[in-house]
Formats: C-alpha cells, structure tokens, sequence
C-alpha cells in the first residue's frame, strides 16, 4: 500500500459532520473523508429545513447551537427570521414549559399574542411565545465553506467510496471501501443515518443510533407568504412552517417514521398531512405544491448527539446521532469533537463533552445506573 494511502484520521461520511470535523482537524493531522455518494452532502445535509434556533433540539442542545451562535454570524451564514411556538388553549401549559426549561439560560423567550404575527391566523390559535434569535441558515454555503477549507489545509475527500469493512491490526485501522482501501489511526464515524451500520462494518457495537424520515413541501399560497412571517412551530410537535423567497412557504407535518438508512423519500399521505395541518392553522388557500422532498434525521435512544471515542473499540471515534439539529450546532460540535480526538481542552466552557460521550450507553446499560 502506498504512502499516499495512509492517514491520521479517515473520516466516514462527508456531510455537515463530517466535513466541519476535517476543517477542524486539518491544520493538526493528516485528514481523509470517505464518502459514500457521488458528491457531499447528498443526505440528511442537502434536505436541512435551513434555520437556527436555540430551543430546537431541547436544553440538551442547546448549549452546542448557542455556542455555534457567533461563529454563523461572523461568517455570515445567518439572517434574521425569529421563531413563534404556537398552540391552541389547550396548549397553555406547553408554553408555560417551554419558558420554564430555558429559564436562566441565555435564549430569549416572550410570551406574545400569536395573531400580531400571522395574518389570517385562525382564532383558536391564541397561545404564542417568540424567539426571536432564530435565524435562517445558509446550509449550502455553510457546508461548502468547511469542504474548501479542508481541502485549502489539505483533507483529501473521496467519493464514491462506500465502506465495506473495517478493521484494526497493530493499532492500525485497515478500511476497505469501495474505492480503495486505506489505513489511518483513527477512524471517525460520522455517516449519519448509516452510523450503526458503518459501525458493524468495523466490528464495533452499534449504538442504536435510528434513523426517522422527515417531510418537507414547498406550496404557493393566497394571499402571498408576508416577507416579515418567522419561523411557526407548533407547540404539540404537530408541525412547522417557514417563509422562502418569493412568497412560497416550507411546510412539514414534523412526521418522524422510523426508517431503514437509504435515499428518502416523501410519502403522499405526509405530503397530504402537511397541507391539512397548514390549513387548520391559516385561512390561506394552498395553490399548488410546488416541490415535496424527505430526508432522516438520526437519533440515539436519548436524543442527543454522540462525540468521542467509543470505550470499548479504540481508535474509533463517534461523531453522529445529530437528528435534525446537526446543521445548527456543526461550529461548536466540530470544535468539540476535534479536542475530543485531539486530547485537547475544548474551548467551549459552557459545554459538557461528557453528556456526549459514546460511554453513557453503559451506563444507561448498567443494573445501578
């Protein structure tokens, strides 16, 4: 094999996670990024709903999509948007908690009159409360620039490159893909909704990282999206909406089916469900689904992604589990993930690397835990 085959860290997926980690990596060690399809960012990453907002995810994120607050906006991947929980009366004491799990925590939360924000906004929506902080994500530019600066440092990225195998020999990894096979020292799995798979393909323990599919439809209404709507979420889980250019309107029915990792696609009974949901919401009339696209969100079974080297295969990094929240959080989790692997202080005082560490599975695991 030759020299040019060798690396420090081989990186197993080329999406958000991945490219932010070999842009984080790159001016320390020797970085190669495998990716599966003909191009990044094919998945989860090309299908992101495309905003920033500190209360997605729950508390247990919220400090990674805080901490990425600053470093979006010097690089200008954010513009403003703001982000209305929304709910009927009986929704009140869903408001009350949501205020009550960021209070003390640096995200603004008021309570508002939901109908000063939407107009045509059926009466039975009285119960509002505004984040104002949400923010549009340029997720194309964003992914882009951490692929150009890998490569500007010198990460290798190679696509087409599907894993087969993996395995470890003199604290080597040797890992076979469908492009060539390659060694490095330590091998990152951040391969999205393929996590656990790309894990057994190395003989590690999969996680029980499962991916679920998300729909997303893009309709033309009337009268025409105001350029001034934020960002409607339900307070329920029952939906979400969004403002895009010329008037149109990203609408999900927040639909998460369990799914086998592959290309996902949108189901016309979710399609369907969206519109329905839209409509209960608005008297706006639907004039036509313009475009309709899915995409999996991967979670571990307590919702919060996975950094660090997993205890009980060495040199096998985590980096996955980032459901729908990866984009948002990609500065501060690529930052932590890179001291993590490094075995370098994180700079980032207001996040618990240990929350999440690949170890509390054990724990969780355990008879005392």
């Amino acid at each position: 094999m030759s020299d040019a085959a060798r690396f420090d860290v081989a990186i197993v997926g080329a999406g958000m996670a991945g490219a932010s980690l070999a842009s984080a990596l790159a001016r320390h060690v020797r970085v190669l990024v495998l990716e599966a399809e003909s191009q990044p960012g094919f998945h989860a990453t090309g299908r992101s709903a495309a905003f920033w907002s500190e209360t997605y995810g729950g508390p247990g994120v919220q400090p990674l999509t805080t901490a990425s607050g600053p470093m979006l906006r010097t690089g200008g991947f954010l513009d403003p948007l703001g982000s209305l929980h929304l709910g009927e009366a009986p929704d009140r004491p869903k408001a009350g908690a949501l205020l009550s799990a960021f209070a003390g925590r640096p995200v603004e939360l008021t309570p508002v009159n939901p109908a000063s924000l939407i107009p045509g906004l059926r009466p039975t929506w009285s119960v509002g409360v505004l984040e104002p902080s949400c923010a549009y994500i340029d997720v194309a530019a964003l992914h882009a620039h951490y692929l150009q600066d890998g490569r500007r440092h010198g990460v290798k990225l190679v696509t087409g490159a599907r894993l087969e195998r993996a395995s470890r020999t003199h604290g080597i990894w040797q890992v076979e893909t469908s492009a060539g096979r390659y060694t490095a020292a330590i091998l990152v799995n951040a391969a999205g909704a393929w996590a656990d798979p790309v894990a057994a393909a190395a003989g590690v323990r999969p996680l029980g990282i499962r991916p679920y599919r998300r729909t997303m439809v893009q309709v033309r209404v009337d009268p025409p999206v105001p350029a001034d709507l934020p960002h409607v979420v339900d307070l329920s889980g029952n939906f979400y909406f969004k403002p895009e250019a010329g008037g149109r309107l990203w609408v999900t029915p927040h639909d998460e089916t369990l799914s086998a990792p592959c290309d996902a696609a949108p189901e016309e009974i979710d399609v369907a469900l969206a519109i329905h949901r839209l409509e209960r919401v608005v008297e706006w009339r639907v004039l036509a689904v313009e475009r309709r696209w899915a995409g999996l969100r991967s979670f571990a079974a307590d919702r919060l992604p996975v950094y660090g080297f997993d205890p009980a295969a060495p040199g096998f990094f985590w980096c996955a589990g980032q459901g729908g929240f990866g984009i948002q959080t990609a500065p501060a989790a690529s930052m932590l993930a890179a001291a993590l692997l490094l075995g370098r202080p994180c700079e980032l005082a207001q996040v618990d690397a240990d929350r999440y560490s690949p170890a509390r599975f054990d724990a969780m695991a355990s008879p005392s835990a």
